[in-house]
């Protein structure tokens, strides 16, 4: 029976990193399902889901602190199961843009919260564009709505907070 492990890799950013842990993955003959990688600063970040038997995952296990200790990485592995999906009435996208403010992204995922929202995927980012003084963020979030959750007034509640935020952005239906 296949096994699941998420691994995390952070550290300092250089040419060739992925591909090491890549090979590390292919001679532990586990297969990665998923995967996530970013520069945040100078700093790379990596995380992956993979699949394999028993003695596959037990390997990597084993194997991969010696490839981080090698690759200046911070590494971190945790077992898991198959993601079990739950009962989803619709899903949306929130895209907002604004000023980067401190407890923006606390504020909005707050309401969705205390909504039962379940956020499945989100990115946001911050940036200075040379003619502007402030820097503006930009966040995107997949959503999932619970039965019985109403989609306009969740919207509408949604649009209130970021206007009064002072963001732009919409919530649509995910196509």
């Amino acid at each position: 029976m296949p096994q699941q492990l998420v691994v995390t890799a952070i550290g300092t950013d250089r040419t060739g990193i992925v591909s090491k842990l890549a090979r590390l993955v292919t001679d532990c003959n586990c297969n990665i399902i998923d995967s996530r990688m970013a520069i945040f600063g100078g700093e790379f970040t990596f995380i992956m889901l993979l699949s394999g038997d028993v003695a596959a995952i037990s390997r990597i296990e084993h194997l991969l602190p010696g490839l981080g200790l090698e690759l200046d990485l911070t590494t971190m592995t945790k077992r898991t199961s198959a993601h079990q999906r739950k009962a989803v009435a619709a899903h949306y996208v929130l895209e907002y843009t604004g000023p980067d403010r401190v407890g923006t992204l606390g504020t909005i995922t707050g309401l969705l919260a205390s909504r039962s929202i379940y956020i499945g995927s989100l990115q946001s980012a911050s940036k200075l564009a040379v003619e502007q003084t402030e820097a503006q963020m930009h966040t995107i979030m997949t959503l999932e709505l619970p039965e019985g959750e109403q989609p306009e007034q969740l919207e509408a509640d949604v649009m209130a907070l970021l206007q009064q935020m002072n963001l732009s952005g919409s919530f649509h239906a995910q196509t």
